[in-house]
């Protein structure tokens, strides 16, 4: 019989940590949190000290009698919930909820779901940290007031199943501001002149820029008229390097947004791909994790991580790769910093060795981990760079290019970029030898009308960045917040690009107007500094509830009375009732949108909603619209369905096979006929 019993979050670590343990140890899950403030009310006793109320969560009473008959067996109980504040208060929980003060209870945490690992952290346990503890529990008491308090108020203002939140208010109102700035945004006129130049006995043309600020097409037209057939001359020329950083290793917020960037993934996609690959893939005979824990703000790195990355990459590149300062840059506030970044558990695991034991959505993270963990210990790329001033008169020109010289970190690991390109950087060498006494032709001259663009809409890469430069919630917090403000349907995601809806704006403006406080980037950024000095056991928890509560409630008080109702009409579509014949209007429910009649009560006439994409059916003339199996995968298929039975997978256009007639799909940049007996591709 086992002696020892250890408990985690998740059911998918129990066999993982099962074999690192042997036969005196059994592993039992607790599926995560088993007690919470109710659903039904408050949960917050703010007549009696602000004293929480717990209960067990509806459905986890079988997992607790599990728990409790092992309990009853084991000497020692190890309690191995996730290394954060949340996985020590499910610790905390657990341990009142199972009565273990009577029992030899000990805390362990790893930050990799590995043999080594798991041993080190039994030979290392410690007592539960009280202050990560009531730090979680002040942030779900704040969160529990400010849903509670105000989301009551949106249903009675504006519709029923809206809701604020601490941060998911705040997220909400960081994209509202962008959007008014883009509408706000007045346009600016300038221009710029290029110069297209050969040098004597050379065929490579070369490009060289206007330096000075050029405001109106007059001042562009005497420009060109002063430059009208004279040439350049080269006024100086400066030689150079450039370096180029190697990157830091992954935190959460970094590679969530690198993982939107380079693959498209959106935030809630990638932690739940990480948590995947932290908590163990079968690899051959063997179940382990591949990365260290996902949710961190820490940049460290553990030594022998460093010492087996510098191992590979002196053995796989060259000494000369290696980074040889061992600083990495440090964290502005001490925010969970005993963890590590996030990496590969093992460097020698390259994706290559993993490939076949991944999904293809698995090894994609995996790969962009794994290269810029390798990344962030090799040596800064170096350019040589050539700066060239010319002129004509009183009119100054600028060429410049720049020569990658050595690649360092970037033989593995290329940043990828969202919409914008780091000119400092790109190849552009001028393929020629120029010296001062290098004579230039002017070939061509042109002038080139501009106007400055507004700010770019917020992307879910974008808003991480910005939640987390303004020090709004943590690295657990960010999915969630733009998961929750996508489902309550405050914003829309159209491509990466993020825009608010009418109901976002009016739940915003309603918010602004009677919760100006919760709403305030600097005070819920305040706020996260009062959690983190909770954590340091500086300040007092109940300090910090006792001080948010009273302004809440007179805010709440006066919401009630003062605050108009406000109608946020639904959306009219083109689809009529076949009931009445009024147009149908677009609802949300739990599964999506849907049609439904705005005879309501009268006429009960609901419709499921379909998005059509333009283009018409090849078979029956009717619009192709997005469909899902019941798996959820996506398809394109007639609305007519099951009358007609036209559907593919790839999105079509509306252009016809010049071969066969079939409809083409789009396939990349590539359109590809949708007859498989066809086969015919053309370019976009």
């Amino acid at each position: 019989m086992a002696k020892y019993l250890v408990i985690v979050e998740s059911p998918a670590k129990v066999n993982t940590i099962k074999k690192f343990l042997g036969p005196n140890y059994e592993v039992v899950a607790s599926y995560g949190h088993v007690r919470d403030l109710p659903k039904s009310q408050l949960g917050i006793d703010v007549d009696n000290d602000f004293e929480p109320k717990y209960i067990t969560i509806r459905g986890k009473g079988d997992v607790l009698s599990t728990l409790r008959k092992e309990v009853k067996k084991a000497e020692k109980i190890y309690l191995a919930t996730d290394p954060d504040r949340e996985g020590e208060a499910i610790s905390w929980h657990l341990y009142e909820a199972l009565k273990l003060s009577d029992k030899k209870v000990y805390r362990i945490t790893f930050n990799e779901i590995t043999k080594n690992a798991v041993k080190e952290s039994l030979k290392n346990p410690r007592e539960i940290d009280m202050n990560l503890v009531d730090s979680q529990q002040t942030r779900r008491m704040l969160d529990r007031m400010v849903g509670y308090k105000i989301s009551p108020i949106l249903w009675a203002k504006v519709k029923r199943g809206l809701s604020a939140g601490r941060v998911q208010s705040v997220a909400l109102r960081i994209i509202c501001d962008r959007e008014k700035e883009i509408d706000a945004f007045i346009p600016k006129e300038y221009w710029t002149v290029d110069a297209s130049l050969k040098a004597e006995g050379e065929s490579k043309t070369l490009k060289a820029k206007y330096t000075g600020q050029i405001d109106s097409k007059e001042q562009a037209d005497k420009i060109l008229k002063d430059l009208d057939k004279k040439n350049l001359k080269i006024d100086e020329i400066k030689t150079g390097e450039k370096v180029r950083k190697a990157p830091l290793p992954f935190t959460t917020s970094t590679l969530q947004q690198e993982a939107s960037k380079a693959l498209n993934f959106s935030t809630q996609k990638t932690m739940r791909i990480a948590q995947q690959l932290y908590e163990g893939v079968e690899i051959g005979n063997a179940t382990q994790g591949i990365i260290t824990y996902l949710r961190t703000d820490s940049t460290r790195i553990a030594d022998e991580a460093l010492e087996a990355a510098n191992d590979y990459i002196s053995k796989e590149y060259g000494e000369e790769f290696v980074r040889q300062d061992e600083a990495l840059k440090k964290n502005k506030a001490k925010i969970q910093d005993a963890h590590e970044a996030i990496r590969p558990t093992m460097i020698n695991r390259t994706p290559d060795d993993v490939k076949e034991y991944l999904s293809r959505e698995q090894l994609r993270l995996y790969t962009l981990i794994w290269k810029r963990f390798v990344a962030c210990r090799m040596a800064d790329a170096v350019y040589e760079t050539t700066n060239v001033k010319l002129s004509s008169g009183e009119h100054h020109f600028s060429m410049s290019a720049a020569k990658l010289k050595f690649d360092g970190f970037m033989s593995v690991y290329k940043e990828a970029t969202e919409g914008e390109e780091n000119s400092e950087f790109t190849e552009n060498a001028f393929g020629i030898n120029i010296s001062k006494d290098t004579k230039l032709k002017l070939v061509d001259i042109e002038g080139k009308q501009h106007f400055t663009q507004p700010p770019a809409h917020y992307t879910e890469a974008s808003l991480v960045k910005a939640l987390e430069e303004l020090g709004i919630g943590r690295p657990s917090t960010y999915s969630p917040t733009i998961s929750t403000i996508l489902a309550r349907h405050y914003v829309v995601k159209e491509g990466k690009n993020i825009f608010v809806t009418e109901l976002g704006e009016v739940v915003n403006k309603m918010m602004e107007d009677a919760f100006a406080s919760i709403v305030d980037v600097n005070f819920t950024a305040n706020m996260e500094t009062l959690l983190d000095g909770i954590e340091e056991g500086t300040i007092k928890w109940k300090t910090v509830v006792k001080n948010f509560y009273p302004d809440l409630s007179s805010a709440v008080d006066a919401a009630e009375k003062e605050l108009s109702e406000v109608k946020v009409a639904d959306e009219v579509s083109d689809e009529v009732c076949s009931v009445c014949g009024r147009n149908m209007v677009i609802k949300y429910g739990p599964h999506g949108k849907f049609l439904a009649c705005p005879g309501f009560p009268e006429c009960r006439n609901t419709m499921p909603y379909f998005e059509k994409i333009g283009v018409p059916c090849p078979k029956c003339g009717k619009d192709i619209v997005i469909r899902k199996t019941k798996k959820g995968r996506r398809y394109y298929g007639c609305i007519a369905i099951p009358d007609c039975d036209f559907m593919v997978w790839q999105k079509p256009v509306d252009k016809k096979c010049e071969k066969c007639g079939s409809i083409y799909t789009q396939r990349g940049n590539k359109l590809v006929c949708s007859n498989p007996e066809c086969g015919n591709t053309i370019d976009k």
